[in-house]
């Protein structure tokens, strides 16, 4: 049951409610704020408004904000932040930034772009962060995390969202004495650094727990809480951390925060109580039923919905009990809106569902296919367009109802 007296709130930026502006949309958690929405689609797939076919190599998702999409690819050999017109898919500006990142798997830039206000930050593949101004690309600040705190790159590469709370940027960067550093946004100047955790592939949220303001951050070695104001360490759990990839974003309602990952782990509540300007953070419970591989999952009413390897799973979030298990679409990516998920496969099938505590309840399936590697891109839901991207491909459906 939620506590009445405990105060939590993740860190927002003051947008409209047709604005994605981040990673996992304006509160962090995938859920797009839409509504009006088709209930169902044609077999064929809702209309598709546009498609571009040389986005740039890379698995970055978008953000958008005042009619603009943002995301980052590889062309040419070069690195790019990306600005799109949202209505045509025509570029808008392209900036070059940092270096390639090359990886057999897939490469190019993997981390989705923050916008606030008229600033857009973006962590490279290998890397480098940037702040470019939203109207035309020009740089306002970079800095390589990896060379400035001495950290080495991650097996598949850099692939943070950059968390912006208030005057702070905060990153993983993964440096010894500098895992967690929080940067001036204005200018790139470092504000602290904390812990010595090599960089994970998740990205962080900001959360207040009882008056204490604190990031959250599953690294790629521990589930970890630090002071916002200074990052002195709050609290730090480590059964839920494999030793290959931690991906999945932190789910955190009230006092309770969620963390899951693969590679034959599992997944853990844990239960935050913050006294005397110092939190705690005590096992709810741990369990392999919802072992999140790159996807975060959703969490609606009182359950969780995500991929536990490639079963879509329903979970109840104090609990951990499991709900029910389905193939669903495949192994994706999942995000929601306007009463349904959404969810995009890795072999580009695309699948609308009712979420449901009972069962699995899918409404409708159209597919996009993939080309060289598996569609690992996070959907995006914005102003009544569903966009999905593909590597080099990124295709605009129009799921507003008429």
């Amino acid at each position: 049951m939620r506590s009445a007296c405990l105060l939590l709130s993740v860190a927002l930026l003051p947008l409209a409610s047709a604005e994605w502006n981040q990673w996992l949309g304006p509160d962090r958690d995938g859920k797009s704020p839409e509504s009006g929405l088709l209930a169902t689609w044609p077999e064929s797939g809702p209309e598709k408004v546009w498609q571009v076919e040389s986005l740039g190599e890379g698995y970055s998702s978008l953000s958008f904000a005042n009619g603009i999409l943002f995301t980052q690819g590889v062309k040419d050999g070069k690195q790019y932040l990306i600005a799109l017109d949202a209505e045509t898919g025509k570029t808008a500006w392209e900036t070059e930034h940092g270096r390639p990142y090359s990886n057999r798997r897939g490469g190019g830039p993997r981390g989705t772009p923050t916008v606030d206000g008229d600033r857009v930050y973006a962590l490279g593949g290998d890397g480098n962060l940037i702040c470019a101004d939203t109207s035309t690309g020009a740089k306002v600040w970079e800095k390589h995390l990896l060379k400035t705190y001495r950290a080495r790159n991650i097996n598949w590469g850099m692939s943070e969202s950059p968390l912006v709370d208030g005057d702070r940027l905060i990153v993983n960067a993964g440096g010894r004495g500098a895992s967690i550093v929080a940067l001036d946004k204005a200018t790139g100047d470092e504000l602290w650094k904390t812990q010595s955790d090599e960089a994970g592939y998740s990205s962080g949220v900001a959360v207040e727990i009882d008056g204490v303001r604190q990031y959250v951050f599953f690294t790629g070695e521990a589930a970890v809480g630090v002071l916002a104001t200074n990052g002195e360490l709050l609290w730090r759990y480590r059964p839920v951390s494999n030793s290959t990839a931690n991906a999945a974003t932190p789910v955190v309602r009230d006092n309770l925060a969620f963390f899951s990952s693969s590679y034959g782990t599992g997944c853990a509540l844990l239960r935050l109580e913050s006294t005397g300007g110092s939190t705690t953070a005590s096992e709810v419970y741990f369990n392999r039923d919802m072992r999140n591989h790159y996807s975060t999952s959703i969490l609606l009413d009182d359950h969780l919905y995500g991929f536990s390897g490639r079963i879509l799973t329903a979970m109840e979030f104090e609990t951990g009990e499991v709900a029910w298990r389905d193939r669903s679409v495949g192994k994706g990516q999942i995000i929601h809106a306007d009463g349904r998920l959404y969810i995009l496969s890795e072999d580009g099938v695309v699948g609308l569902v009712e979420p449901s505590p009972t069962e699995y309840r899918e409404v409708s399936r159209f597919v996009i296919g993939s080309r060289d590697y598996p569609t690992w891109t996070l959907p995006v839901i914005a102003d009544g367009m569903l966009y999905l991207r593909d590597q080099e491909r990124l295709y605009a459906y129009n799921v507003k109802a008429p």
